[in-house]
């Protein structure tokens, strides 16, 4: 029996460095696709800018062979000034690399989306998530003057976006023998934690404050490797929030459930 092979974007840092390396560990065998690929990777790792969409089928045919799973892990963070990347790599992009890998894919293969709790909202804000998704991705500039979209709102809807277009997609991944989930961390501590700071302050801190900490790399990749393998068979469309209960608190102030507490 041959091991299991994922392809992991966004590979040489944070939760994606995490999985790889949890994946190699669990006997897997890893192909990774990053802007500058780790020298010393245990595994194969393609260059690939996600900011070039036409990068990415020429890539993935260069990497070959048949995959049991897919990771887009990669994205930007909220910076001002580059808003339409943001919406590019963080959404268009994993929408493009998904496409090209699916005729690559196993029987059984699971898609795992790294989106954010800061997508929570997107039921609220349905209506902007369809225009984007309808847009070519050629007119995201425009789109952005347009809709007036600072940083903070083009993360924000980047990761709407794809919380959506995973649940979109279930039922066609299901009736293809594929699935496909969304992982929506909090707060981790890679290197652009200090990013998140920036353009969330006083929220960010605060749900800091409540959890405890924030999360580690290794935490959010445990669950995104779950995802991946064979016995999390029955997670199909499913929004899972690695965030130290940030989720939980909010929902809880929300809907005043302090009265329900022990």
């Amino acid at each position: 029996m041959h091991p299991a092979h994922y392809a992991v974007t966004g590979v040489a840092s944070g939760i994606g460095a995490a999985l790889a390396a949890q994946l190699l560990a669990r006997g897997c065998r890893v192909t990774g696709f990053d802007l500058r690929p780790p020298a010393d990777a245990a595994f194969p790792c393609l260059a690939l800018d996600l900011g070039d969409l036409a990068a990415i089928e020429p890539a993935v045919a260069q990497a070959g062979g048949s995959f049991d799973g897919l990771c887009n892990n990669a994205g930007l963070s909220p910076k001002a000034g580059h808003e339409a990347a943001i919406l590019r790599i963080n959404f268009f992009a994993q929408r493009a690399m998904t496409r090209a890998l699916l005729p690559q894919l196993a029987p059984g293969a699971s898609i795992v989306n790294m989106a954010s709790r800061a997508g929570a909202r997107w039921r609220d804000n349905i209506e902007q998530v369809k225009r984007l998704a309808a847009l070519d991705p050629r007119d995201v500039e425009a789109f952005v003057r347009e809709e007036r979209i600072d940083a903070v709102r083009a993360y924000n809807l980047s990761k709407e976006a794809l919380i959506a277009w995973t649940l979109a997609e279930s039922e066609a991944m299901t009736a293809r023998g594929l699935r496909i989930n969304a992982v929506c961390p909090g707060a981790v501590a890679t290197g652009l934690l200090a990013d998140f700071a920036a353009a969330f302050g006083e929220t960010m801190a605060r749900n800091v404050a409540r959890a405890g900490r924030p999360g580690q790399p290794e935490e959010v990749a445990a669950v995104a490797a779950f995802l991946l393998e064979p016995h999390s068979s029955w997670l199909r469309g499913a929004e899972i929030s690695p965030d130290g209960g940030m989720s939980a608190f909010a929902t809880s102030d929300a809907l005043g459930l302090a009265t329900l507490r022990l």
